[in-house]
């Protein structure tokens, strides 16, 4: 997994512009639109889970459908746990999160699809179901690189990060 070189861009501007690679707008996303678009996320995540090539990297450097799979699963839960933060804590602080020391740690090319396959939509579902019960879209959360989110703009953000990794692994 050291292979992999680390993605230390601020992915941020995905908020209010479109993504040039998958295309999605986040912006012109009704915020009671998030929740199914996770859950029919999720699903597609299950079909990518099943195929032949799941474990096999597109090339040198770039994850496999499986590795991009574990990611998406734990952006799921680490999301939700924000959420809950925000929900339930004035302006709290997120931690650092290093995505690819956690693929390593976690060894997500080792992992079985099949399992991964079932995780995926519980974790989805406790998130989606999440944002479809907040109330207050303008409480707000940080991370520790400075960048601040509101609920709403909290959705957003979290929706394009496993729009664009399948939108990765269709093209592998």
């Amino acid at each position: 997994m050291s292979d992999i070189t680390p993605d230390a861009k601020d992915w941020t501007w995905v908020i209010t512009q479109p993504c040039p690679d998958c295309a999605l707008n986040a912006a012109s996303v009704e915020y009671d639109e998030i929740p199914g678009r996770i859950r029919d996320n999720a699903a597609s995540w299950v079909e990518v889970l099943a195929r032949p090539d799941v474990r096999d990297r597109p090339q040198p450097g770039v994850w496999s459908p499986l590795e991009y799979a574990c990611h998406v699963r734990d952006v799921f839960v680490l999301f939700d746990q924000r959420l809950v933060r925000m929900l339930t804590e004035d302006d709290p602080l997120f931690a650092n999160w290093d995505q690819d020391e956690t693929a390593v740690q976690e060894k997500y090319a080792e992992q079985d699809p099949v399992v991964v396959a079932q995780q995926i939509p519980p974790a989805a579902e406790q998130l989606a179901t999440r944002f479809a019960q907040v109330t207050d879209r303008a409480r707000v959360g940080g991370r520790s690189d400075g960048a601040v989110f509101t609920i709403e703009s909290f959705a957003r953000y979290l929706l394009h990060d496993p729009v664009h990794h399948l939108h990765d692994v269709q093209r592998a």
